[in-house]
């Protein structure tokens, strides 16, 4: 299993785009992975015969041989993917799980060399046979009384039974990740006291039970680590965004049919010029030490099916505000393609999450570890102000949220630096130079 991420401690293999014994050619792609960033595509490091040896649906730690490249020759079919193959936990939840773990060695990397020693996966009876189920079919063909062994060949590699396989054989549509269904309880009576008999449980009536994506999964772990290792504050301000609206329509008529900068390229120009005057600000707390960063790499929350994703804009401070757009725009179209590769993911130093899109007046986000900072954005809103003369104008208002690390930012240098990203946004001429 490849390291395809920096923080990616193991892989689960979604599907083979090629099949066992077939010739494939130096950077063909082999098969689709799961990590802990995205959905990815792994390709061939070299030439020969591929041999498979983990199936699709398994799940593997960094290292663990999935396929060799053979000279040539007939090749076995691939065992049946294990129930569970876990991934040792980080020693370290909050720092060690984000920080570049060195390349496996040679021969632990997507192929293994048909030299090297690999862990042949456990054949079963039905995988003998040359058909077999993957774990995840397995489990939904119980949760709904369907018989592996009568459903007959597969559709996966290899003639392998997979979720498609059983949903079709049960009769019912493909849902995402659905893996158990509970049955619906009793008819409930009409009595108060006959339904407090029922339990807490069964009054819910019937409930699904979905398993998560292992993007959900890392997701919904690196979230409850942050909170609970990292001690979060918040500051909060306003920004008049007149002055920004006017600049974005002067970019507009002079980029013609191009796109013109968004106002969150403008946040992320802001935020960039912002934490080069505030070192702390694009930092780590990390082994008790606070790590200062030379470089000002500005991750992008992208919503992704599923998830969440936060791509990178490299050198952000040294960027022109046109060359940080079309980074951005790139950028976001190809994590939602499933394109986007594991350096485009990595190496982030501050995250700009912004949530205005979908009318939300503020956020509140969590810190994307191990980073000192991340910056919420909310939606612009016009209000009615009353100027210095006395006379009421309309103004547009933006809210910031900066959630900071209490252990390397303190009160005054988060509110500094925040009011530095505020004052660039409201003369937004500098942010164009």
């Amino acid at each position: 299993m490849p390291r395809l991420s920096d923080s990616m401690e193991e892989g689960t293999i979604l599907a083979w785009l090629v099949e066992a014994g077939q010739a494939v050619s130096e950077g063909q792609d082999l098969l689709e992975v799961e990590t802990d960033k995205a959905n990815m595509t792994v390709e061939a490091e070299g030439s020969g015969v591929l041999e498979i040896l983990a199936a699709e649906g398994a799940t593997l730690a960094v290292g663990e041989p999935i396929a060799r490249l053979l000279d040539g020759g007939s090749v076995a079919a691939p065992a049946d993917a294990p129930d569970e193959v876990a991934a040792p936990e980080p020693d370290s939840p909050a720092s060690e799980a984000a920080a570049p773990v060195p390349a496996p060695d040679e021969g632990q990397g997507a192929m293994a060399p048909s030299n090297g020693r690999a862990a042949t996966p456990t054949q079963s009876a039905s995988s003998a046979n040359g058909r077999g189920a993957t774990p995840l079919a397995r489990r939904i063909a119980a949760a709904h009384g369907v018989s592996v062994e009568a459903i007959g060949g597969g559709t996966g590699i290899g003639g392998r039974v997979v979720k498609a396989d059983v949903l079709a054989a049960a009769g019912i549509a493909e849902t995402p990740a659905a893996t158990a269904v509970a049955e619906p309880s009793a008819d409930p009576s009409p009595t108060a006291a006959a339904s407090a008999a029922l339990g807490a449980e069964t009054a819910k009536g019937g409930s699904s039970v979905l398993e998560p994506s292992r993007l959900q999964a890392v997701i919904a772990r690196r979230m409850a680590e942050a909170k609970a290792t990292v001690p979060h504050f918040q500051v909060e301000t306003e920004v008049r965004m007149d002055a920004a609206i006017e600049l974005r329509e002067r970019l507009k008529e002079v980029a013609g049919e191009a796109p013109a900068p968004s106002f969150n390229d403008l946040i992320v120009r802001a935020a960039a010029l912002a934490l080069r005057e505030h070192p702390k600000a694009n930092g780590s707390y990390r082994d008790a030490r606070f790590e200062l960063h030379e470089r000002v790499n500005v991750g992008i929350a992208v919503a992704a099916e599923g998830g969440l994703v936060v791509p990178t804009i490299f050198d952000a401070d040294r960027r022109s505000l046109g060359e940080i757009g079309r980074d951005a725009r790139r950028l976001a179209e190809r994590v939602r393609a499933g394109t986007v590769t594991p350096p485009e993911l990595a190496g982030g130093t501050f995250t700009v999450s912004n949530l205005g899109m979908f009318g939300m007046t503020a956020i509140h986000p969590v810190i994307n570890l191990p980073q000192a900072a991340i910056l919420g954005v909310g939606k612009m809103r016009p209000v009615l102000e009353r100027g210095g003369d006395g006379e009421i104008v309309d103004a547009t208002l933006m809210t910031l949220t900066l959630s900071c690390d209490h252990r390397i930012l303190y009160g005054a240098e988060a509110a500094e630096f925040l009011g530095a990203i505020r004052d660039l946004l409201e003369a937004p001429l500098r942010i164009a130079l």
